[in-house]
């Protein structure tokens, strides 16, 4: 799998730096010892207050670095990519940071950053420092299990402990709040792939069909594999596992995290899915979707809840200085505000029917005539496009026959308006939008003066300034542009001429300016007509011919 990274030797070390290139001048700041010991902390921190220190390994990003800053993290201690950091590198930061009121640790539960975080602390002690540490255990994957990996829900005890640190409450309270926290906190995972770690090998364990419930964020192996299916489905089966563990209560905050690789579209579909379920009656507070405490690249989410009261709910409100954090919204319904009803439109374009047998007989022969093309209009689009432009002249053709009789007829105005709604929704493609345009604009243009002609060519010219065509550019706008100028005239025979005479000279013409056709070489528009400017001309020709 494909990573952007020099040296995987330099990859944390240089991203660390990324980060505090991209902060706010005089946010944060790294220690001196970097490689070896990497810590980020607050540059503006005075002691004054009880330090809160988090961390592990890298390559959960944003945490932990990216939620150091007033009101959550004083500092963050890394690893490397997840590898917990050393004894050294976290009692360093535990001197840099801890004042007189001491230091909390907050600390997930994996062995290694237990060990190394643990001893530090007691090296700290045995320096004088006051210490505190709190181990967050929040994944419910493993049913009965003596040590559940701490995950996301971590973030929760970030948030609260530098809240009450913020205050100025001393480390026995701070520890307490945060404590208590951790053992209301629940979380459950889900990823349709691993993660894959950049400058390794890279095997993913699962099938092209296969999802994993409740792995962890290092990558470890899920409590089970299921099958792929509709994230309702997903939503649900974790939703089924999460409200059993969950503590008394029907407040709850939830945090929707991004595991690495889920893109936004696909998170707020899971997010309306949780919204949606049983689940959604026990939330009060909702954290993300965000990336928060990623896994890499790993194509997942997790979700944490943590039972609310007074406090809390303060807690994870409280606005904080790390754009990381996602502030928490409170639970509501979708508001729904009323869309404008469609007005009667240019005389009356959506209102009743109206007759006039030689408009319905023109319109009808130009339908016909353009369906009878569809055949050969895709084989001339098949040499110099995607081979569709019959099909979709066609289907807007049909569309109009078959609303023929809904048409207000009788008032052309309206008529025009109405052969731009309809064209506008069933031709698609450009080649729709572009006519729904011109049959508009000139139905506006006949509105203000009953000139067929002048509002024809009010419709090209508002045609080409949204297409960007003009003649030469081998388009249908070579057919359409000198067809209406003649028919400027009055004389429609002069007008299907100059529509012919402008569709043939586009096989002369070996650079297409606009359109699909642009993106064809020279050697394969050679002698091939625009199939656009072929189905104006044929138009026109009907036209004449009716006359």
């Amino acid at each position: 799998m494909k990573h952007f990274f020099n040296r995987r030797e330099n990859i944390v070390t240089e991203a660390f730096d990324g980060l505090l290139l991209t902060s706010s001048a005089g946010r944060l700041a790294r220690l001196d010892s970097f490689p070896d010991i990497k810590v980020i902390l607050r540059a503006d921190w005075d002691k004054s207050k009880v330090a809160i220190i988090s961390g592990g390994g890298a390559g959960h990003e944003p945490s932990h670095a990216g939620f150091v800053g007033k009101g959550m993290l004083t500092a963050a201690v890394s690893g490397e990519i997840f590898a917990s950091p050393s004894v050294d590198a976290v009692l360093t930061a535990i001197r840099a940071v801890a004042g007189p009121k001491g230091a909390l640790l907050i600390v997930k539960n994996y062995t290694g950053d237990r060990l190394n975080f643990g001893l530090a602390a007691e090296k700290a002690r045995a320096e004088g420092f006051d210490v505190e540490m709190v181990i967050v255990a929040d994944d419910i994957a493993i049913p009965g299990i003596n040590q559940p990996r701490g995950v996301a829900g971590t973030l929760f005890v970030h948030k609260i402990a530098g809240y009450h640190a913020e205050r100025g409450e001393d480390l026995k309270t701070v520890a307490a709040h945060a404590a208590a926290a951790a053992g209301d906190i629940v979380s459950l995972g889900m990823s349709l792939s691993t993660c894959s770690v950049p400058g390794q090998a890279h095997e993913d364990r699962l099938g092209e069909n296969e999802g994993e419930l409740g792995l962890g964020i290092h990558g470890e192996p899920g409590v089970e594999r299921i099958a792929l299916q509709p994230v309702a489905d997903i939503v649900a089966t974790m939703v089924a596992r999460l409200t059993p563990t969950l503590r008394e209560g029907r407040n709850h905050a939830l945090l929707i995290n991004n595991l690495g690789a889920v893109p936004p579209l696909e998170m707020t579909v899971i997010a309306n899915a949780v919204l949606s379920s049983p689940l959604a009656d026990r939330i009060r507070l909702i954290i993300g979707p965000a990336p928060m405490m990623t896994a890499l690249n790993m194509n997942g989410f997790s979700l944490s809840l943590i039972r609310l009261d007074a406090v809390r709910e303060a807690a994870l409100t409280a606005v904080v200085e790390p754009h990381a954090w996602m502030p928490a919204v409170e639970r509501h319904e979708i508001q729904i505000i009323a869309a404008p009803r469609t007005s009667a439109g240019l005389n009356g374009a959506n209102g009743k029917a109206g007759e006039n047998t030689r408009n319905r007989r023109l319109i009808t022969a130009l339908c016909e005539h353009l369906i009878s093309q569809e055949s050969e209009l895709n084989r001339l689009d098949g040499r110099v496009g995607d081979g569709d432009t019959g099909s979709t002249v066609a289907s807007g053709a049909r569309s109009v026959l078959a609303r023929l009789d809904t048409l207000p007829l009788d008032r052309p105005a309206a008529t025009l308006a109405s052969l731009g709604d309809i064209l506008g929704t069933s031709m698609g493609g450009s080649s729709g939008v572009l006519l729904s345009i011109f049959f508009t604009a000139a139905a506006k243009a006949m509105a203000d003066k009953a000139d067929i002609a002048a509002a024809l060519l009010a419709g090209l010219d508002r045609m080409t300034f949204y297409g960007g065509a003009g003649v030469g550019d081998r388009t249908m706008v070579d057919a359409l542009s000198p067809a209406l100028q003649a028919f400027a005239s009055g004389d429609v025979a002069a007008a299907a001429r100059a529509a012919a005479a402008g569709a043939e000279s586009t096989k002369m013409m070996m650079k297409a300016r606009a359109g699909r056709a642009s993106y064809v070489g020279e050697r394969d528009l050679a002698g091939v007509a625009d199939p656009g400017a072929v189905a104006v001309a044929g138009a026109f020709g009907v036209a004449a011919s009716l006359a």
